[in-house]
């Protein structure tokens, strides 16, 4: 879910950087299954009949899930929560856009940009810029200062743009009530022509998983829980008892309170509210009915309405798209607390003699690192260790582990039929659900709403959307296995039309989980770590034998990979030592020309830092014309204070230098009265506009030249 992977990952970066992981090294294999097979039956997609069926098969589904406290255990109990053309592109400069997963499938971002405008939503506040006068020509309030925390994003289509809100319970700037359905997400279409102006808006009741455009047309995926206030039962009775009376509540419970509930403004403020059709809506063969994910359709070229949404009686917290396919996947563990790791040992045994070469990593603070040539014989090396460990965590800038934010797991529900209390007996240990994937893929070609296709289900769990990918036919997923300490990774490949399984290739890092996926063409990349970062390659050409050809063990790990050309891949994330503790932002450049033995052929590292890139592609810009690179980057001295850059890196063919950093002005000291929400001067997001470089921040836009970083011009947000 990437709001709340954002709001984690800045909040826990120097937990990352301090955290210790010990495992035993082993030689992996593309044969080897470390963890036991999981019996993953069928998995089908079935419409309700209508509304009758419908609230039969919900009331059966949700009973199984009931307990004495409701669903879930005490603290988890469930309440409400005319065709534009887009803009000429002959006058516009060159320009660099949202980094996405797939070409064609636009991604919600905090900036976008036609090259003649830049639009960004910042504090509540959309604003458009013009790049050849580097004035603010216009501003539009969404919401009330008080609510400048709410966490948006904009997609843009000619000269509309649809506004993003994913937290609950946004309300509108000068709105003086609260409307009926108000709890979910908020999505406002803006009008661009003129001065930027509300043309509808829709405000679903549930959480926002995750949107995609193609064309004019936006698909949003919603999740929501059923409206099952249950009563009151007071103290004195037996969990059976509340079991008992809990599930004749559901039983009675009507189709409403399952049903996905929405609200829709149109550009002349008329307000209607309506709920998704029992026959829009279908279920797999086996489902729990405590969650529903919608799928709505907005065409923004023609405006807020007519989105008659689809549902369907599963959960989902990961979105992946092309052009023409919309998968939702989910996983009944993706909530379910992990382990925790054995401490690091510090006296841990040195590795063997024959063990594989490990790249070796700079000692300085600051470094710049090209390997020598394969003649040039040269001795690993580890990175120096502080002599003293920060007393305190940083504020800012991590990546996230979803699993190390997972909500506690509701406890098994009682045996409803219990009539009588059982005699006490030990508490049982709460049982983990299966960890397995399971995917749902819809056709988007049509600008309509999507057509369902297939389900599938594999083992283990995926970390984010890149790793899913559709490819001649095919949809390649790399997912990690966890039993007790025990893990292993693997890649399937399933047949796209029908998600039924064609081959796989597993056993890849024993004891380490994936960190990052990148899959180019019939080529896979897979990066796991624990305590060292082997970087698979795979060859994924034929479907039916999917085969590891290599691997390359170095310090530290990427957690995101990027394609730089033919036989490179850029690789950020974490230098680490021996041991796994990490030490700061390493971006690695990598030769992945024979797949047999790839190698990294330079490496720039900072201790202390982090980057938002790290678990947020948006954040990572490459501009290939001029092989730039820019991430943000946050570094501290061992305390609670940070400071917020954007590091600027030139990558060659063979090589990583650093051409410079950008900051942004401090914020001026404001009374706390007119500041609720605290500036960040921290840059989030870069633009390539022409030969000028455009960074962004809470505090503004700073402009400066490509070619040498100068100054251009300061756009500050008012």
């Amino acid at each position: 879910m990437r709001t709340s992977i954002r709001a984690a990952g800045a909040a826990t970066l120097a937990a990352t950087l301090l955290s210790t992981g010990c495992t035993s090294e082993g030689t992996d294999s593309g044969a080897s299954r470390t963890t036991p097979v999981v019996d993953l039956g069928k998995v089908k997609l079935v419409s309700y009949n209508g509304c009758d069926d419908m609230l039969a098969g919900l009331r059966a589904a949700t009973v199984r899930n009931v307990g004495p406290w409701g669903v879930g255990d005490p603290g988890i109990m469930y309440a409400r929560e005319g065709d534009m053309a887009a803009r000429g592109k002959s006058d516009a400069p060159e320009h660099s856009t949202t980094n996405v997963h797939e070409p064609g499938a636009d991604e919600p971002d905090l900036v976008k940009t036609d090259g003649r405008r830049v639009i960004t939503v910042n504090r509540g506040v959309l604003r458009v810029v013009d790049t050849s006068t580097k004035k603010v020509t216009g501003t539009l309030k969404l919401v009330d200062p008080e609510q400048a925390w709410a966490p948006a994003d904009l997609l843009i289509h000619g000269d509309r743009a649809l506004v993003l809100f994913s937290g609950g319970g946004i309300i509108p700037y000068g709105a003086r009530v609260k409307r009926a359905v108000n709890a979910g997400p908020r999505y406002v279409l803006i009008d661009l022509s003129g001065e930027p102006r509300v043309i509808g808006s829709l405000t679903p009741a549930g959480s926002h998983v995750d949107a995609r455009m193609v064309g004019s047309t936006v698909r949003i995926v919603v999740r929501s829980q059923p409206e099952l206030n249950f009563p009151d039962l007071g103290a004195g009775l037996t969990d059976a008892e509340r079991t008992r009376r809990n599930v004749a509540f559901v039983r009675k419970a009507p189709i409403g309170a399952w049903l996905p509930k929405f609200e829709m403004t149109d550009d002349k403020g008329v307000t209607t509210n309506g709920a998704i059709r029992c026959e829009r809506v279908s279920h797999p063969a086996e489902y729990t009915g405590t969650s529903m994910l919608t799928v709505h359709t907005l065409d923004l070229a023609r405006g807020i309405g007519g989105t008659d949404p689809i549902g369907v009686a599963a959960d989902g917290d990961t979105v992946y798209a092309t052009p023409t396919s919309l998968y939702v996947t989910s996983n009944p563990r993706w909530w379910w607390p992990r382990s925790i790791e054995p401490p690091m040992i510090d006296d841990a045994p040195k590795p063997p003699k024959d063990a594989p070469r490990v790249d070796p990593t700079p000692s300085e603070a600051t470094a710049t690192f090209t390997a020598p040539s394969p003649s040039e014989p040269s001795e690993p090396s580890e990175p120096s260790e502080p002599a003293d460990e920060p007393a305190e965590v940083p504020p800012s800038g991590s990546p996230v582990d979803p699993a190390a934010t997972a909500t506690p797991t509701p406890a098994p529900p009682l045996n409803p039929s219990t009539s009588s209390p059982a005699p006490p007996k030990p508490a049982p240990k709460p049982i983990a659900p299966p960890e397995e994937t399971e995917i749902h893929r819809f056709d988007i070609t049509a600008p309509e709403a999507p057509r369902y296709v297939a389900s599938g289900k594999v083992a283990g769990r995926l970390l984010n959307q890149y790793s899913l990918s559709e490819y001649e036919g095919h949809l390649r997923i790399a997912t990690t296995t966890t039993v007790g300490q025990d893990s292993s990774s693997t890649v399937f490949i399933l047949k796209a039309d029908t998600l039924n399984p064609v081959g796989e290739v597993g056993g890849l890092g024993t004891g380490e989980r994936i960190y990052s996926v990148r899959f180019i063409g019939p080529v896979g990349y897979v990066v796991t770590f624990r305590e060292m970062d082997p970087l698979y390659t795979l060859d994924l050409s034929t479907p039916a034998t999917p085969k590891k050809t290599g691997d390359l063990k170095i310090t530290g790990y990427s957690a995101y990979l990027h394609p730089a050309g033919d036989g490179r891949l850029i690789g950020v994330g974490q230098e680490a030592t021996r041991k796994g503790r990490a030490l700061g932002t390493q971006v690695s450049l990598f030769d992945v020309t024979d797949p047999a033995t790839p190698r990294r052929l330079s490496q720039m590292f900072q201790r202390n830092s982090g980057s938002e890139a790290e678990w947020n592609a948006h954040a990572f810009l490459y501009w290939p014309k001029t092989g730039t690179v820019v991430l943000p980057l946050n570094t501290w001295d061992g305390t609670w204070q940070t400071s917020g850059s954007a590091l600027v890196l030139t990558v060659t063919d063979s090589a990583i230098t650093t051409a410079g950093t950008i900051v942004h002005p401090k914020p001026k000291p404001r009374s706390s009265k007119s500041r609720p929400v605290p500036f960040d001067p921290s840059i989030r997001r870069s633009i390539v506009i022409g030969d000028e470089l455009w960074t962004a921040s809470d505090l503004g836009f700073k402009v400066s030249a490509l070619k040498d970083l100068a100054d251009r011009a300061w756009i500050p947000f008012s």
